[in-house]
């Protein structure tokens, strides 16, 4: 691919060297500046597209109308809209930040963005099925609205509905209480119950008879705190079932303004809340199904859920989802509904393994634009891209801010707006920006990447507590594990969670900036040198690249290649576990059979751990038969391979347990463990001494075929 870079300053507007700028640009085919581009030099575009036959473009211009008419040019050139990345380098740097780091930031924010164009993969869609039927609960108005284009079920849920102002003539009014709601979108179940049956003939008497206003006429229903009284008998049908009868109901979409889905964030399909214009829209959208992007990538080969063991083991994803689309639907299997998803990335940031991954952007992705974005830039940069080095001048202190593509960046640009319009007095310091869908998105292994790659802080700047998708302070948790990670790691705390509120700008420049400027020291680790792979040195191991396990260790090795750690056991990471064993171990193979990454194995002398592969899932605590296994979270350094003995042939293995296998004394295979079949022998053994008297040993000593024959040959 020939890349194309073309730097603009809006007509002089952005406050950034444009000759610098461009010399620092790496990786591209050409680079190009102008104060204007997308004006007069809309001309010298188009020439050094033919020129250099230019197959991308990363343009910095966040204008939309300045935008379309820079595609409409590479159109003109046989390019698409989405072969041009637009990078923002006025709201988010010459209108925010001095010329110097304005500059410097400009030229990284290019680089990072055709790094990460160089990983992006094309996004796979999927045809989401369902039927045009919706239920609505309680709301005769939106049940009008919407009865032109679906099959409407209005379930009264113990109103009134015979006087309502609404057009019901096309909606199907149905009685009783909504009591559960279960499924997802295309496959809701919704469970009635009702004290009036459908042998209910809408007579009236119980009307008449029963308890003022717990009784409606329409749909006739009665009150679950009704009382039971002589009045019931009047139903001519006996109809009136004061127990309550329950029934289900089937549909695609549920409009309940009441109701709860169960989740932080909201389900695709599932209406709550204020039922506006908005809504109705939306479920006329998802009428009859909707075709979508498939936001992951799924490897459940690789999943620690405890998949067929009849045991639970991860639980990470589906307690992390905050929209449902992860859903724990027996105790060892977890299933994923993929057109609930809503691609704020909770699930993946969540799971160790890479069972889950998010397609666009992924983390590979992240990964190169973190490192673009702190690699020291060239100096003698121009048209055809040079080696990384030289200086990193402008950004004196490297912070990677994870920005959330919603309402965070928004605020971030409105800032742009408020300074250069003169409405606020607006400089922070210059931190360097990676998109995330959400910061749902960003776990343990990005924010250790980043540090690996040589920033000297993380900041996380999401929506807060206006998230639409995991609530108030999501990140708080992960913050407070994190820097308790990298204290341990001899790093200090250096990562922090900003929400900035648009109306509030001055709030967010006084945290950043005392972020930036009182708690950050230069990090040990040098910017520029670390390239990660996102995998292990384990040829076993088939976790898909930078699986947030591996991602995150890689990390951690890279760092402590230049910091020295406070201690050998580095909490806060919860992708890690230390297995411990007790006294009663057995070595039966539950552990090692359930272990979802093998890192545990039975051997001659007993059983051994490899902390290297364990996630911390819990299965082999769950399972273990007696009771003596437990697994607690940290990564202990003292245990990885590379700190083990020198002269140990296999260091990643550690024994937690002596023990040795017993052979038949029949066949001579192993069959049991020693402590296994004295253990047996110590509760039954008297009881079973005689069965086979000609036996050389103990009957115990002998595996179960042997033991068959010597009983069958007495």
């Amino acid at each position: 691919m020939n890349v194309g870079a073309f730097l603009c300053s809006c007509a002089g507007t952005c406050d950034i060297d444009l000759e610098e700028a461009r010399e620092n640009v790496e990786g591209v085919e050409v680079a190009a500046s102008s104060q204007l581009l997308c004006g007069e030099k809309l001309e010298a575009v188009d020439q050094l597209i033919e020129e250099y036959d230019l197959d991308e473009l990363v343009v910095t211009c966040p204008e939309a109308k300045a935008q379309e008419r820079i595609e409409h040019v590479a159109e003109e050139n046989g390019l698409f809209a989405e072969d041009i990345e637009f990078v923002d380098q006025r709201e988010a740097a010459g209108w925010v930040h001095d010329r110097e780091a304005a500059t410097a930031k400009t030229s990284r924010l290019v680089n990072a963005a055709q790094a990460g164009r160089e990983t992006e993969t094309l996004p796979r869609s999927s045809i989401h099925r369902a039927g045009h039927d919706v239920v609505v609960v309680g709301d005769a108005e939106a049940a009008a609205a919407i009865a032109d284009s679906a099959d409407v079920t209005l379930i009264a849920d113990g109103k009134e509905l015979a006087a309502v102002d609404a057009d019901l003539e096309n909606v199907t009014v149905e009685r009783g209480r909504v009591v559960d709601v279960d499924g997802t979108y295309g496959e809701f179940e919704l469970t009635l119950e009702a004290r009036v049956t459908d042998d209910c003939i809408s007579c009236m008497k119980c009307v008449h008879a029963g308890p003022d206003g717990m009784v409606t006429r329409h749909p006739v229903d009665i009150d679950p705190e009704a009382p039971v009284g002589e009045w019931i008998t009047v139903c001519p049908t006996d109809a009136i079932e004061m127990d309550g009868v329950r029934r289900t109901i089937e549909c695609g979409q549920v409009i309940y303004p009441d109701g709860d889905d169960g989740t932080v964030g909201g389900q695709r399909g599932f209406h709550t809340g204020r039922i506006t214009p908005a809504t109705i829209d939306e479920v006329e959208r998802l009428l009859g199904g909707f075709e979508g992007i498939d936001f992951l990538d799924l490897d459940m080969d690789v999943c620690a859920s405890g998949a067929g063991s009849g045991e639970q083991g991860c639980t990470a994803c589906s307690d992390a989802c905050p929209h449902g689309a992860a859903e724990r639907v027996a105790i060892d299997e977890v299933e994923f509904h993929l057109d609930s998803c809503q691609n704020c990335g909770a699930c993946t940031s969540a799971c160790p393994t890479g069972a889950t991954q998010l397609n666009e952007p992924s983390n590979e992705r992240i990964a190169r634009e973190v490192e673009a974005l702190l690699a020291p830039t060239g100096d003698d940069g121009g048209f055809v891209s040079g080696l990384l080095g030289g200086s990193s001048a402008g950004i004196e202190t490297p912070i990677v801010a994870f920005v959330c593509s919603e309402r965070a960046q928004d605020a971030l640009r409105e800032y742009g707006r408020l300074a250069a319009a003169g409405r606020a007095d607006l400089e922070y310091p210059p931190i360097l920006p990676v998109d995330v869908n959400c910061t749902d998105t960003v776990g343990d292994a990005h924010v250790l990447h980043a540090l690996a790659a040589g920033a000297d802080g993380v900041a996380i700047v999401g929506c807060g507590g206006s998230c639409l998708h995991s609530g108030p302070d999501p990140k708080a948790e992960l913050v407070r594990r994190l820097n308790r990670a990298t204290t341990d790691l001899g790093l200090g705390e250096r990562v922090a969670f900003f929400a900035p509120d648009p109306e509030e700008p001055k709030a967010f420049v006084e945290e950043l900036s005392q972020f930036a400027v009182t708690q950050l020291e230069a990090s040990p680790v040098p910017a520029g040198e670390h390239e990660a792979t996102g995998e292990l040195d384990d040829a076993d191991r088939e976790n898909p690249a930078f699986d947030n396990h591996a991602w995150a260790l890689e990390s951690v090795r890279a760092i402590l290649e230049h910091a020295e750690p406070e201690r050998e056991l580095i909490r806060g990471l919860t992708d890690f576990g230390v297995v411990e064993v007790g006294d009663g171990c057995t070595l039966t193979p539950t552990c090692t059979n359930y272990c979802p990454t093998d890192a545990l194995r039975r051997t001659d002398t007993g059983l051994e751990f490899n902390h290297e592969r364990c996630v911390n899932c819990g299965l082999c605590e769950e399972v273990c038969v007696e009771n003596v296994m437990t697994v607690e979270e940290g990564l202990d350094l003292s245990l990885l391979p590379e700190n083990g003995a020198p002269d140990d042939p296999e260091p990643a293995w550690t024994q937690v347990h002596e023990g040795s296998m017993l052979s038949c004394a029949g066949c001579g295979r192993e069959y049991t463990s020693e402590a296994t079949a004295e253990a047996i022998e110590d509760r039954v053994g008297e009881r079973v001494a005689n069965l086979a008297p000609d036996a050389e040993e103990s009957i115990f000593q002998y595996c179960p075929e042997c033991r068959a024959q010597l009983l069958h040959n007495r």
